[in-house]
C-alpha cells in the first residue's frame, strides 16, 4: 500500500511538473481608448470589482503564473475582456447595460473566487447600487459599440 502511495505521489508531482510548461498568454494589450465616466466614484468602484478582467490593465497575481491556477486566471480574464473591456470602449462590446446590471445585481460579478482573494472586490450592497447608477449613466453618455454575440 505504501509503495502504491508513492508511486501516486510521485506521479501527482510529475504531472504539476510537467504542466508548468504549458504556456499561457498573461497579456495586456495597450489601451485604445478608455470609457468615458460619469464620475470619478464610479470609475473607483469599477477599478475595485471589474478591472482586473474587464480592462486590458490587469495586475497579474503570483498564482496566475502556477498551474493549474494559471489556468483559470488567464480564462476568466480574457472571458471578461471578450465579454466588455473598459480600456477598449472604440471596440465592440458583447455586453449590454442589461447584461451588466443583472450581473452584478444577481452577485455573479464579481465572480465569488475572485472575490475570495480580493476582498477589497466585494461591494457593500449600497455600493453595487451607486455602481449600477454610475454604469448606467456611463453606458448613456458613452454606450458601447455593439457586437453581434
Amino acid at each position: 500500500m505504501k509503495r502504491a502511495l508513492a508511486w501516486i505521489g510521485t506521479g501527482l508531482l510529475a504531472v504539476f511538473v510537467v504542466i508548468q510548461f504549458i504556456p499561457e498568454a498573461r497579456t495586456n494589450p495597450p489601451v485604445t481608448r478608455e470609457v468615458k465616466w460619469d464620475a470619478p466614484a464610479t470609475r473607483e468602484l469599477a477599478k475595485r470589482a471589474c478591472f482586473a478582467c474587464h480592462t486590458n490593465e490587469t495586475a497579474w497575481p503570483w498564482y496566475s503564473h502556477v498551474a493549474p491556477m494559471s489556468f483559470l486566471v488567464v480564462g476568466h480574464v480574457n472571458d471578461g475582456r471578450r465579454r466588455m473591456d473598459f480600456s477598449e470602449w472604440d471596440k465592440p462590446q458583447r455586453a449590454t447595460f442589461k447584461d451588466v446590471d443583472e450581473n452584478i445585481s444577481d452577485g455573479e460579478m464579481p465572480i465569488w473566487n475572485y472575490v475570495l482573494v480580493h476582498r477589497q472586490a466585494k461591494l457593500t450592497p449600497a455600493e453595487k447600487t451607486q455602481l449600477l447608477d454610475g454604469l448606467r449613466a456611463t453606458f448613456l453618455q458613452d454606450p458601447p459599440i455593439r457586437r453581434q454575440r
